[in-house]
């Protein structure tokens, strides 16, 4: 039987990734890696002092906490709630497109991978980062559906904004991923694809479990 397993989820913007991820760490007892809040901490720093600061990435402590918060923490300060404003929305596909950040925060993942037993979720998991991952899951969902979810999740925030908007803002990032020269979003030829659309949290944490012990059983 094999001991711990690497589980890759990559998926566009708003397929649900990193809610899943979470849940399905939490299930297993492992560590579960937010990538794309990696980017977002970058692009936050960017943001905040200017294209120079990209020439000293190697300066940069990104952690998360261990509870079940998962706050991130960019040079000892919590920018949980920071990095999901919208200047950083808009910018951080842009920002993630860079060789140089993208190199930066590839290496610090699988460092993290390599004692196994982590879920870790973005747009390249499976086909860059973590190209030997034993289970490799692709979500998606319709932009119109992501963008319900995603409106949600604004409205608990407090967030006045329209469904439209984040429609075009949820088709304009698929393209920047998908088109983008390093590392694009796309499906690893071995993961399985998942169509989230019409599935709850749990039905869609409860498969991929299934699948993961599965494989832990050597099936």
């Amino acid at each position: 039987m094999t001991k711990n397993i690497n589980i890759a989820i990559d998926g566009p913007a708003a397929a649900g990734k990193s809610t899943i991820s979470k849940r399905i760490a939490e299930r297993l007892q492992y560590i579960y890696i937010d990538t794309g809040a990696m980017y977002r901490a970058i692009t936050l720093h960017v943001l905040n002092n200017g294209r120079e600061a990209l020439d000293h990435l190697d300066g940069l402590d990104i952690r998360f906490s261990n509870d079940t918060n998962r706050a991130i923490f960019l040079n000892g300060t919590d920018i949980s709630e920071k990095i999901r404003s919208r200047d950083v929305t808009a910018n951080v596909s842009e920002i993630s497109s860079i060789s140089a950040v993208r190199e930066y925060l590839v290496k610090m993942q699988r460092v993290i991978a390599d004692e196994k037993g982590v879920v870790m979720d973005g747009r390249d998991i499976g086909t860059t980062v973590l190209p030997e991952a034993e289970l490799k899951v692709y979500m998606k969902a319709s932009p119109e559906i992501r963008a319900k979810r995603r409106l949600k999740d604004e409205n608990q925030r407090g967030i006045d904004v329209e469904l439209s908007t984040l429609v075009q803002q949820i088709i304009r990032r698929d393209d920047l991923d998908m088109n983008r020269d390093i590392s694009p979003l796309k499906k690893a030829a071995d993961a399985i694809l998942l169509d989230t659309s019409h599935m709850s949290i749990k039905e869609v944490e409860d498969k991929i479990v299934r699948m993961a012990e599965e494989i832990l059983k050597g099936e």
